[in-house]
């Protein structure tokens, strides 16, 4: 039973990456009419991107995860709020650092650039706002604190920075916040904040241990923004 539950696992990943693949070729070959570069390297490369992800997903789902998930319900042991949030602002910033996706929009951005936005300077930023926003995330959960009253305040706090922000880096900084929602962030940081949501009495796991995704977020966009004022003053 095993070996048929990983094999639809792996069947699952291939149903992922595969129809994208083969759109991408097809409009390669029919619609710009170009010819693959390297075939051989081509087929390599999706077959180690298809198991490559299957396996990173899988030990994900299989340590990470439920490790998270554990995290999340034991955070009630410590004494203080602030040191909740504290915890969770390290884990957000340091998951962040390890973000696949993150690191290629700030060597992108490095290059574009030409090092005038060097991509570590970048990534740090991102993740100081990914902490930041995990960090208000479960400082909600724990005052049980509507969704409402958190996001509007940092909706408002965006629009205001955009008018002093350079306008590159206010495109650099919506990109950041979908960077950060790789799956590497998603299943540890959701984890965290619905298991402390379910140690919590009187605290709703499905209105208060969801949203945080869309906190950490908002948070990396204000960061980057930020970055964006001091690098023009």
């Amino acid at each position: 039973m095993r070996i048929l539950a990983s094999l639809n696992d792996l069947f699952e990943t291939i149903r992922s990456v595969l129809p994208l693949a083969i759109i991408l070729v097809l409009f390669q070959l029919i619609v710009l009419k170009k010819p693959l570069r390297n075939t051989r390297e081509f087929v390599i490369g999706i077959l180690l991107c298809v198991f490559g992800l299957h396996f990173f997903l899988k030990g994900v789902f299989m340590s990470l995860h439920p490790l998270a998930d554990s995290v999340g319900g034991n955070l009630v042991v410590l004494k203080h709020k602030w040191s909740i949030i504290a915890a969770v602002f390290a884990i957000g910033y340091c998951g962040t650092l390890v973000e696949p996706a993150l690191k290629t929009l700030a060597l992108e951005v490095e290059e574009v650039s030409i090092g005038a936005i060097p991509h570590k300077t970048l990534i740090h930023a991102v993740a100081i706002g990914f902490g930041i926003g995990m960090g208000i995330g479960i400082y909600k959960i724990l005052n049980n604190i509507s969704y409402a009253k958190v996001i509007i305040p940092l909706l408002l706090l965006i629009l205001t920075l955009i008018f002093f922000t350079p306008d590159e880096f206010i495109s650099i900084a919506m990109d950041s916040a979908s960077a950060t929602t790789g799956p590497v962030n998603i299943p540890i940081n959701m984890a965290i904040a619905i298991g402390l949501a379910k140690m919590l009495e009187n605290v709703d796991p499905l209105a208060y241990g969801f949203g945080i995704i869309g906190l950490t977020s908002t948070g990396a966009v204000i960061s980057v923004l930020i970055l964006g004022i001091l690098t023009k003053l």
